[in-house]
């Protein structure tokens, strides 16, 4: 398999272990972090290979032992990774040490997150995808990192915005401190919706004309395809950052889904990426 190269990404490969990261991110001495691929663990069947979650109906200790490789291949410890709950809404979280092992090592005991942020060092934030859009978030001036899981429910109600906020309230970060990554997931030339998700995005103050893919028969729309990576980026814009602290992927999950879970390609018999960043 030839691995897809990214203008704005760097691809990594550790132990037979690939995964993507931010560049800005990478810079920062005390960050670390990844964003998955299907490639390097130890899953069989439709979750060949590198599956990172538990309930898709992959074989547990499979799904352990892949959380294990991708852990050590970003050289974080697995024992200190705290799972999000994500039901495409916009509860973040503020984990702590005493949250290390949800998820894995014990049940996630929460519900209803979609968003993780911590200030604390060694805690390991992880979020899982498989065409939504991962945004990761860190502050190198006040040391605090994030991750939110940013579907389209996610999007529209501008969990990136709220994170950030989240970030500045809690840990007192500053905006124009505060760098971004919009992963990788579904791009605009294969996010396609009806006319009702569309109204939602055209109502919206970071979309306009530019966003959107008007699918045309007969003289007629029939179908939009809506860029979630630009609405995005607008978002985290609007909330104070900096343009040049956000790097924008330029992977399509669907489009690519060889090398990562796409639903939209795999369907529901798949299994899930997941982004991981932490700080040590």
């Amino acid at each position: 398999m030839q691995l897809m190269q990214s203008k704005n990404l760097n691809v990594n490969e550790n132990c037979g272990v690939v995964y993507y990261s931010f560049p800005a991110f990478d810079s920062i001495p005390f960050v670390r972090h990844g964003f998955s691929t299907r490639i390097g663990g130890v899953s069989g069947g439709i979750y060949e290979s590198m599956n990172l979650s538990h309930s898709r109906g992959d074989k547990k200790n499979a799904v352990d032992e892949n959380f294990k490789r991708f852990c050590n291949a970003i050289s974080v410890d697995v024992n200190d990774v705290v799972i999000s709950a994500q039901e495409h809404h916009t509860v973040i979280y503020n984990a702590t040490r005493q949250d290390c092992g949800r998820g894995i090592m014990r049940e996630k005991g929460y519900s209803d997150i979609d968003g993780l942020i911590t200030n604390q060092p060694g805690v390991v934030l992880c979020t899982q995808y498989a065409d939504c859009v991962p945004l990761f978030f860190a502050d190198p001036v006040q040391r605090v990192v994030g991750t939110s899981h940013a579907g389209w429910k996610g999007t529209a109600a501008r969990i990136g915005r709220l994170t950030v906020e989240r970030m500045c309230s809690d840990y007192g970060c500053k905006p124009e401190n505060i760098i971004a990554g919009i992963g990788p997931s579904i791009g605009v030339c294969c996010f396609e919706v009806d006319t009702p998700v569309y109204e939602v995005f055209q109502a919206m103050e970071e979309a306009d004309s530019t966003c959107f893919i008007h699918k045309i028969r007969d003289n007629r729309v029939i179908k939009y395809h809506v860029d979630l990576w630009e609405i995005n980026r607008r978002i985290l814009i609007n909330a104070g950052l900096a343009p040049k602290q956000i790097t924008v992927t330029d992977l399509c999950t669907r489009c690519h889904s060889d090398v990562f879970w796409s639903h939209r390609a795999n369907g529901s018999k798949r299994g899930s990426l997941a982004g991981f960043i932490s700080m040590y």
